[in-house]
C-alpha cells in the first residue's frame, strides 16, 4: 500500500532473537564504557590543563626547568613490560601531557630492577649531599645523563628547585620502591665486602710417582684428540657471533636486608620530608577460570580511569599529606611477616603496607613458589621482593608523603562538564557533521552577487 513494503507478519525465531539481543547488549556495553572512560579522562585532563599555561619564573628565557616527575613501572607478575606500558599510555599519559610537566621513566623487566635503581638513586643523593661525588672518568664514554647535565651546566640552565614527586604503578612496583627507599637511606654507601672463597690446597705428588697419562698431560707432550672433546665444547666453538651477544648488566646486589633496619643509623643528610609519592593501581588478572572477573573489569574500565585520573591530578596539582599510621600490629613482628597471601586478615601498622594490597590476590601462583635452581634468569635476581611482605621502618615511614586532592579541587572538578563532541566516537561524529552540513545547506540564505542585486531591482 502506497509503495511501502509490508511489515513482517511474525517475529524472528527464538535463536535469532537471542543472538541479536546478546550482540546488541555487548556492543552497547562496550560503546558506553569506552565513551564514559574517555569522559573521565577528559574531565581530569581539563582539571590540570591550566598548569601548562602558567609562565616560568625566569620570564621565558628558558634558563629554568619545569617540574619533573619520576614514573616507576615494571612488568606485572606473569607478564611482560608491554602490559605496564600500555596501562600507562591509556590512563596516565593523557593527563600528564595536558599538565605540561616533565617526567622520566624507571622501567624494570625483572623482579628487583626498580629496587636497585631506587636504592642507587638515594645513594647518589647522599653522596652529593655529603660531598662524596665520584669524579668523572674521562677515559670512558660519557652517558646520556652526563652529557645533558654538562650541557645545562655550561649554559646556566637551573635545575628545578621545588617538590618533584614519584608515580609508582602497581603493587609489585610499590613493594620494590619501598625496599629500595629503605636500602638507600638505611644502608651503607659502599657495597658490603664479599667473603673470598679460599681454594682447597691439595698435596703435590712427585712427577715420578704419577701415572704415565698424568705425566704426559703435565709435560704437554700429549693432547687429547679432537674426537675426544666433549660435545658441549664443540657446540660452544661452533656458535655464531650473533648468539654471543653481550648480556645486559647484572642487577646490583642489595647493600642490606630488612633485618638490618632496627640497627641501622640514619645519615645526617636525610631530609625531614621525602618527595611525595602516588601509588597507582594496575589491575592485572590472568587465567581462563578468571574469565567472569576479567569480563566485568573489561566492561567497567570507566571506574578505573576515574580513580587513576584522580590520583594523577593530585600529582600534577602537587597536593599531598602524611601517610597515616594505622592501629595495627608491629610490622616487624612475626605475625606481620607471615605469608602475604593472608593480607586480608593481616593487621597493618602503616598505610604504606596496605596500599594496593588487593592486587596480590590477582597475581599468578608461580610468584609465591620457590624458583627452580636450574632457571638461569631467576638465578640472576639477587633478592626476591614481590613475594615477601613489606617491612617498614618508622623513621622512613614518618618521612614519606602521599599525593591527595583537596576538597576544594574535588568541588572544582565536579563542576567540569565535558562536551559530547569530545568523547563521541567516529560514527556518531560523522553523523553529527552530516546533520550540520544538511541544516546549513538547506536553511542558509544564499548570498546574491552584485549583478543579481541589479536584476532584482
Amino acid at each position: 500500500m502506497l509503495g511501502i513494503p509490508a511489515l513482517p507478519k511474525k517475529l524472528p525465531s527464538r535463536n535469532w532473537l537471542i543472538f541479536w539481543t546478546l550482540t546488541a547488549s555487548i556492543t552497547g556495553g562496550i560503546i558506553y564504557d569506552r565513551r564514559e572512560k574517555r569522559r573521565a579522562i577528559a574531565k581530569w585532563r581539563h582539571a590540570v590543563e591550566h598548569l601548562a599555561k602558567e609562565p616560568l619564573t625566569d620570564g621565558g628565557l628558558g634558563l629554568e626547568q619545569v617540574r619533573k616527575l619520576t614514573i616507576y613501572l615494571s612488568s606485572p607478575p606473569g607478564d611482560g613490560l608491554r602490559v605496564a606500558q600500555d596501562h600507562y599510555t591509556e590512563y596516565i599519559k593523557p593527563i600528564l601531557a595536558a599538565s605540561g610537566l616533565d617526567w622520566e621513566f624507571v622501567q624494570g623487566r625483572r623482579d628487583g630492577d626498580v629496587r636497585a635503581y631506587a636504592a642507587e638513586r638515594v645513594r647518589r643523593v647522599r653522596r652529593t649531599a655529603e660531598g662524596k661525588e665520584e669524579e668523572l672518568d674521562l677515559s670512558k664514554e660519557p652517558t646520556k645523563e652526563e652529557i645533558i647535565a654538562a650541557f645545562r651546566k655550561d649554559r646556566g640552565i637551573k635545575d628545578y628547585d621545588g617538590i618533584r614527586g614519584d608515580v609508582v604503578i602497581g603493587r609489585h612496583t610499590w613493594k620494590e620502591y619501598l625496599r629500595g627507599l629503605h636500602e638507600g637511606w638505611l644502608g651503607p654507601l659502599t657495597p658490603p665486602a664479599v667473603p673470598e672463597l679460599v681454594p682447597a690446597v691439595t698435596p703435590e705428588i712427585p712427577a715420578q710417582d704419577k701415572p704415565l697419562e698424568d705425566a704426559q698431560t703435565v709435560d704437554g707432550s700429549a693432547e687429547k684428540p679432537a674426537e675426544d672433546k666433549p660435545a658441549e665444547e664443540k657446540k660452544a666453538e661452533e656458535k655464531p657471533a650473533e648468539e654471543t651477544k653481550p648480556k645486559r648488566p647484572a642487577q646490583i646486589k642489595p647493600y642490606n636486608t630488612t633485618a638490618d633496619y632496627p640497627t641501622s643509623s640514619l645519615p645526617p643528610t636525610i631530609p625531614n620530608e621525602f618527595n611525595p609519592v602516588a601509588p597507582i593501581q594496575e589491575p592485572h588478572l590472568l587465567g581462563f577460570l578468571n574469565t567472569p572477573t576479567r569480563m566485568y573489569r573489561f566492561f567497567n574500565r570507566r571506574a578505573v580511569a576515574d580513580q587513576i585520573g584522580r590520583e594523577v591530578a593530585a600529582v600534577c596539582l602537587c597536593h599531598y599529606r602524611e601517610f597515616k599510621e594505622l592501629a595495627g600490629t608491629d610490622s616487624q613482628s612475626p605475625a606481620a611477616t607471615a605469608d602475604s597471601e593472608s593480607s586480608d586478615t593481616q593487621n597493618y601498622k602503616y598505610e604504606q603496607e596496605k596500599e594496593l594490597a588487593w592486587e596480590e590476590k590477582d597475581w599468578v601462583k608461580s610468584i609465591w613458589k620457590e624458583d627452580d635452581p636450574k632457571d638461569a634468569e631467576a638465578s640472576e635476581i639477587t633478592e626476591k621482593v614481590r613475594p615477601k611482605p613489606i617491612v617498614m621502618d618508622s623513621r622512613i615511614a614518618h618521612r614519606m608523603r602521599r599525593f591527595q586532592l583537596t576538597p576544594e579541587d574535588e568541588e572544582r572538578v565536579s563542576k567540569i562538564v565535558v562536551p559530547e563532541e569530545e568523547v563521541e566516537g567516529w560514527t556518531k561524529g560523522k553523523f553529527r557533521q552530516l546533520y550540520r552540513w544538511s541544516v546549513k545547506t538547506a536553511f542558509e540564505k544564499k548570498k546574491l552577487t552584485p549583478l543579481e542585486d541589479k536584476d532584482v531591482e
